[in-house]
Parts: structure tokens; sequence; C-alpha cells
């Protein structure tokens, strides 16, 4: 990885993960007043989920919001997301997690879906559908009956097939969906430029279509939902917003630190709403 000093005081160009030059934002720092150490959160196993915006490597950023939340929170992050990854690696990532924790963990955090938007994959349905007796109050009746499509070929697919697992592997642990950010521009190589969220993807749909299913999915396998699409504050289609992502001309769609830090606070506040577990002694 080359480095540029430009002004060592503001910030640095790096050539990178994506092979562009990015201005690189320093971490931000965390004040004591930010931080609530002392809630159910505190040395909790989390478990996070999901692609680029997840993924170890830092893709864009010189923190990401993980590492923001372990230490704004005191949470023990296990990091499973890998860049590029869509909602059916979100079921791989699940047997990789099992595999190597068991059920140690407390909290499992997944983080996706803006990747099946990107590469147009068909939204699907959540169920099929046929027609079964059954009893009611002692006589036989003839009823619809829905059965949870699993599959890696639909979005909806994908998601019962990973929260299905998720759901019979970890049964104590709290298990919550977030939502994609917005989607601004980016520029990786000149095979792999990516419009903005103002385009429909090759399905005719927007990026919204996939929201609206998470929001759906997390109310029918009964999950928290963390609606960073709409609660975060970070919209690069704003030019002005800019300053949260990795680059302003080439890649709108990775926040730097400064976006990864908005991103941990809203999800901090979310948490502290929730239980952090469920196991009991």
């Amino acid at each position: 990885m080359k480095h540029i000093i430009v002004r060592a005081s503001i910030f640095l160009l790096t050539i990178g993960f994506n092979g562009f030059a990015q201005q690189i934002v320093p971490k931000v720092k965390v004040t004591d007043n930010e931080k609530t150490l002392n809630s159910q959160w505190k040395g909790k196993r989390v478990a996070f989920l999901g692609d680029s915006m997840t993924d170890k490597r830092r893709v864009g950023t010189t923190c990401v919001y993980w590492e923001y939340l372990n230490e704004l929170m005191g949470i023990e992050p296990s990091v499973y997301g890998i860049s590029g990854n869509q909602w059916n690696d979100i079921y791989k990532q699940s047997l990789k997690l099992h595999d190597e924790k068991g059920t140690n963990v407390d909290v499992i955090l997944i983080f996706a879906g803006t990747n099946d938007y990107n590469h147009n994959v068909s939204l699907g349905d959540f169920f099929s559908e046929v027609t079964k007796q059954t009893n009611f109050n002692g006589n036989v009746v003839t009823r619809k009956y829905r059965t949870p499509n699993l599959n890696d070929s639909t979005f909806c697919g994908r998601i019962n097939k990973a929260m299905s697992y998720l759901k019979n592997n970890f049964p104590q642990q709290q298990i919550v969906i977030m939502t994609p950010i917005h989607r601004g521009y980016a520029k990786f190589n000149e095979k792999n430029v990516q419009p903005d969220e103002n385009y429909a993807n090759g399905e005719g749909l927007y990026i919204d279509s996939y929201v609206d299913v998470l929001k759906k999915a997390a109310s029918y396998w009964a999950v928290p939902l963390i609606d960073l699409y709409s609660t975060s504050g970070l919209f690069p289609m704003a030019d002005e917003q800019s300053q949260y992502f990795a680059n302003k001309d080439t890649d709108r769609l990775h926040p730097n630190a400064l976006g990864d830090y908005r991103l941990a606070k809203t999800i901090q506040y979310q948490l502290l709403a929730l239980p952090s577990g469920f196991v009991t002694e």
C-alpha cells in the first residue's frame, strides 16, 4: 500500500483497496462522556456479519463502526463480514461463526443487502402457499398454509435461509438486522462502476425495495431491526455529505472514519434500548 503525505495534520492519500486515491480521514476521538460502558452491553460478545462496511480490512475507512462500538460500549466484537458478500453469504458466515464459537456469543448483528441490490438479485417471495386440512375446534377445515422459501436465488429466500439457521442454532442469542445505508456513486475500476441509488438496478428496483424486504423479514423472524437507511443521517447524494464517505468523486458508497463514527453512534443508542442476551444463569 502506497501512502502520499499531503498535509499530515489534515489527511493522507492512499492507493488502497479499490486502486483509487482516497482521502483518509483519521479516526474520531471518542470522549468519555459519549461512552456508555455501564450498560447491559458491557463485555457482551457480539458477532458482526456483513459485507465491505463490516470487513476487518477497513474498506474506505480508518476505523470501522464496530471498532467505535467496542470503545463506546465495551463490547467484545468478532467480525465475519467480507467485502462483496450478499445475503446468501450471511448463511455461510453463520456457519463459520458456529464452527468457530458454537453458541459462545451473546449477540449477532447483520449488516447486509446493498450488494444484493447492486447484483440485481430478484426479490422473490417469503412464502410458498398451498391448501391443507387442519382441525379447527373439532372440525376438519381446509385453509391456506404457507412455508418459508429457503433458497439462494432470491433475496427473500436468502434471508429466510440465513435466519432459519440462526434461529435454530442460536436460540438464546439476540439477533439484530440492520438495513443498508443509502448508496452513492462509486467507481472502483473501469469495469466496476456502480451508479447511485437514484438509478434502478437490472431488476427495475430501487434499493428502497430491498430495505422494505428486510423490515418485513425482521418482523417475520421476530428480531429487532435497526433502520440505518432511515436513521443514520448518511445521504451521499448531497455534495456536503461527501465528507462522510471515502472519496467524493470515486467512492460515495463506503463511509470513511467520520461516517463510521456516525453509524456507530446511531447503532449505540438503538442497542441501548434492546436486551443484550437472554441466557439465564
